[in-house]
């Protein structure tokens, strides 16, 4: 079993828009798959990725519900396969409300990117987001980017402190970019983390440490499609020095864990 927990997907009218302003992002990245439903689950699939947790970023307040009807449409579509987190902006009017027709919809956690939608983690309107989830949902937070400060792992800090019991994901180890400072700032707190995005850009070795600092049982398996594909993503980790334990808790077994809170 694999559980991919760090999916994008788009709408196929808009998949290509929607991709090519991801590789714009980040500095003319070069991006390969097009971030379509049916893409990730066959690349996905023929890795040898079992499910995949799903998530698509509201760059205003006026596309969370459109997000949230697409997100859980697809998984409707697919129920063996993907696992929906909702879109959620601190901007948007009525969180709760949002938060709370997303659960009914049957959607598991919620995805922000601080950096795409420009604020800061520990603004008050995000506080708002992580008030009305805590105890209910996880939730995905892209961390880390050395060009700006919205994400920096300081600034997660005062979210932990202030919301002990909220489920935390950090993305790309805690902070793209910025690996060994997220590690150092937010290592030994109560914080899950992902793989994605990260492996390209350290050694086995430097990953093993990360996972370490944070903890095996606290590190999910992700790829970021459509940034990256499936299998180069594996294979990466398959060089991650671990035992047959640790691999399985990594690839699945902390993901069932973080859901089932």
């Amino acid at each position: 079993m694999i559980i991919d927990a760090h999916a994008h997907i788009y709408p196929a009218k808009i998949a290509a828009k929607a991709v090519a302003g991801v590789g714009s992002f980040y500095s003319g990245l070069e991006m390969h798959l097009d971030g379509t439903v049916d893409t990730l689950i066959k690349i996905g699939g023929d890795a040898g990725i079992d499910r995949f947790i799903v998530q698509s970023v509201a760059t205003s307040p006026a596309q969370v519900e459109s997000i949230n009807n697409f997100i859980s449409g697809s998984v409707n579509e697919h129920p063996d396969k993907l696992i929906g987190f909702a879109a959620m902006h601190p901007d948007y009017q009525d969180i709760e409300k949002e938060i709370d027709r997303a659960i009914s919809l049957g959607l598991k956690g919620v995805k922000i990117h601080p950096d795409f939608q420009q604020f800061n983690i520990d603004d008050k309107n995000a506080m708002k987001i992580y008030e009305v989830i805590e105890g209910r949902l996880p939730i995905l937070i892209h961390m880390g980017d050395h060009r700006t400060d919205y994400s920096k792992p300081r600034r997660l800090l005062n979210v932990l402190d202030a919301f002990p019991k909220l489920e935390v994901i950090g993305a790309h180890f805690g902070g793209w970019s910025e690996w060994d400072d997220a590690a150092k700032t937010l290592g030994g707190r109560h914080l899950w983390v992902d793989t994605s995005s990260s492996l390209y850009s350290m050694t086995p070795e430097h990953a093993r440490e990360l996972i370490d600092i944070y903890g095996v049982e606290n590190v999910l398996f992700g790829t970021d499609y459509p940034m990256w594909t499936a299998r180069d993503e594996l294979e990466m980790f398959d060089k991650i020095p671990l035992n047959d334990e640790e691999r399985e808790m990594i690839l699945y077994k902390n993901a069932e864990r973080m859901l089932s809170h």
